[in-house]
């Protein structure tokens, strides 16, 4: 493998079937609801519970506010005063009923958009730095294009938007229900049998507008992970990028890409338009066909024996009743964007979790197998074997006839290669650019796997194991205190301020001792970027100064 450090691809890999409101999509969905309601006890079933509860309750003061138009109609209608005032003071504190129900309705809803990403995003980063499964997906794997913009932006977006249509979408079993039975109560059986056929038109037409917006969609959101990474790469890399003044390309290509992601987004409104004007026009159909319901009955003569004033307060009751299951229907062919959009998020995170599970396991196999070789019997201690077959109980690999070509393309850099690596020898790997030293590294730290042979590990990683150095060193977030400890998240040793002493002896040895000044002290926190504070030779001095800290038995550095 040429030395040269891989980079995170931004571009899928093989072509892939198109996103749609398929079986493929449901599968994915009720995943992704078994990991957010994974028990009944849990405090997301708790929640969706409650907002459940308090829906139903908002319902029923709907419907007692809905009657309260037709209440007034009678009493007007004979004049009477007491009555008024009575009936006005019911409405009132309803209305604050209704509205505090509301208010609840929406802060839960808030709390459970919490709560799913929360929840679904450390069940991601479980599977995600699962031993060397991020590095996979990113570097080696082709298939799933910005799995950091799936887990931080998709996540949130799909948790949102199920989360603002979730009270209606729970609440509309029971609405739909009721206001039916109400409906044919008042009208037979043509109210009812004409709005849900008005519903059934309304679906269909929406799932074949719904079905290019869905993949339409996953393909937007893959341009805009692709033009944030570009963003991304020159942010990190700005000062190469500036000694090759390469300014007027890099606004060319950042162009480039901003262009292709305005097109598609052009042709997703365009899409989108079509919906729209389809969801218009069936609410505006459905206030019209409220009336034509109540007209029915009105004009065979079924109400032929009341007054004017009993008939226009029926029909105001029975306005309600039907106009509102059609708005409950009209709610549901509403909801046609947010559903194509959640379709959208769900099958990028649900093939994010696909990758994700299939790594996971592929790197368990390889831990047991790794385990399951590190057989004590094999490697010497059996005292039936020869001498000339013992290992050195100081050896930390050992290779056997070791075979190895770069993943990506299967070009040969290393055949039948034998070696054994050992404490107090040191080894020094020579060769030129291309030809495998930075990749025979990545062979002994578990990144890649050998095409054939044997790559036994006969110590451990970390502390009084095996460390090693790559190319270019990586600092994470934080204090100065944890780039010198780092990768262990607490102190080792634990010694208190003996710990501090030898951080700054070690500190001093590799020449910057001026940096604790820099910092403001060891545990200082600080708001900058530490590629952008040190320069190349203080960061290498800092890798330095970690590996002094850590003191493994063995340390490997990347050419």
């Amino acid at each position: 493998m040429a030395d040269g450090r891989a980079v995170p691809r931004c571009g899928g890999g093989r072509p892939q079937s198109r996103p749609q409101l398929d079986l493929k999509f449901l599968q994915r969905f009720l995943r992704i609801q078994a990991i957010l309601f994974p028990k009944w006890s849990s405090q997301n079933v708790l929640m969706f519970l409650t907002l459940l509860c308090i829906t139903l309750l908002e319902q029923l003061v709907i419907y007692q506010v809905g009657l309260i138009p037709s209440q007034y109609y009678g009493i007007l209608g004979s004049k009477d005063l007491y009555g008024f005032k009575t009936l006005t003071v019911i409405a009132l504190l309803l209305i604050v009923v209704n509205s505090m129900l509301k208010s609840f309705d929406q802060f839960i809803s808030n709390l459970m958009y919490v709560s799913w990403r929360k929840t679904l995003t450390e069940d991601l980063h479980c599977q995600y730095f699962e031993g060397q499964v991020y590095y996979t997906l990113n570097v080696l794997h082709e298939d799933i294009d910005n799995p950091d913009q799936r887990i931080s932006q998709d996540v949130e977006r799909f948790c949102r938007q199920l989360s603002s249509m979730a009270s209606k979408l729970i609440i509309s079993p029971f609405t739909l229900a009721y206001y039916t039975y109400q409906c044919f109560h008042s009208t037979g059986w043509l109210g009812p049998v004409s709005i849900f056929g008005y519903f059934v038109i309304g679906t269909v037409v929406n799932k074949m507008l719904m079905s290019p917006i869905v993949s339409k969609l996953v393909q937007q959101e893959k341009l805009e992970g692709d033009f944030r990474f570009k963003h991304m790469q020159i942010r990190v890399n700005a000062e190469p990028a500036a000694f090759y003044r390469a300014g007027r390309v890099e606004h060319m290509r950042t162009d480039r890409r901003l262009q292709s992601l305005l097109q598609t987004q052009r042709e997703l409104m365009g899409k989108e338009l079509c919906l729209y004007i389809g969801i218009n026009t069936f609410d505006y159909l459905g206030s019209i066909l409220s009336y034509v319901v109540i007209a029915v009955p009105i004009f065979s003569g079924v109400y032929g024996d009341l007054t004017p004033t009993e008939l226009s307060s029926l029909v105001s009751k029975n306005a309600f009743v039907s106009i509102y299951l059609i708005s409950c229907f009209s709610q549901l062919i509403d909801l046609s964007t947010t559903v194509s959009d959640v379709a959208g998020y769900t099958h990028r995170i649900g093939e994010l979790q696909e990758t994700l599970l299939n790594l996971s396991r592929k790197w368990k196999d390889h831990c047991l197998e790794a385990k399951s070789s590190w057989d004590l019997d094999k490697w010497g201690l059996d005292s039936s074997r020869s001498e000339e077959e013992m290992v050195p109980e100081d050896t930390a690999f050992l290779l056997e006839r070791v075979t190895l070509a770069v993943p990506s393309s299967g070009r040969l850099l290393i055949k039948d290669l034998n070696l054994r690596i050992s404490q107090g020898n040191n080894l020094l790997i020579v060769g030129n650019t291309g030809t495998g030293k930075t990749s025979l590294l990545r062979v002994l730290n578990g990144l890649w796997e050998s095409t054939q042979g044997s790559v036994s590990m006969l110590t451990c990683f970390g502390p009084h194991g095996v460390v090693f150095l790559p190319q270019r060193p990586f600092f994470t977030d934080g204090t100065l205190r944890e780039q010198v400890i780092y990768p262990l998240k607490e102190i080792y040793p634990l010694s208190g301020s003996a710990d501090d002493e030898r951080i700054l002896r070690f500190l001093e040895l590799a020449g910057l001792s001026d940096l604790l000044a820099r910092t403001g002290g060891l545990d200082q926190q600080v708001d900058w970027n530490w590629y952008d504070i040190l320069s190349p030779g203080e960061m290498q001095r800092l890798s330095f100064t970690r590996l002094f800290y850590l003191q493994p038995r063995y340390a490997g550095d990347a050419p």
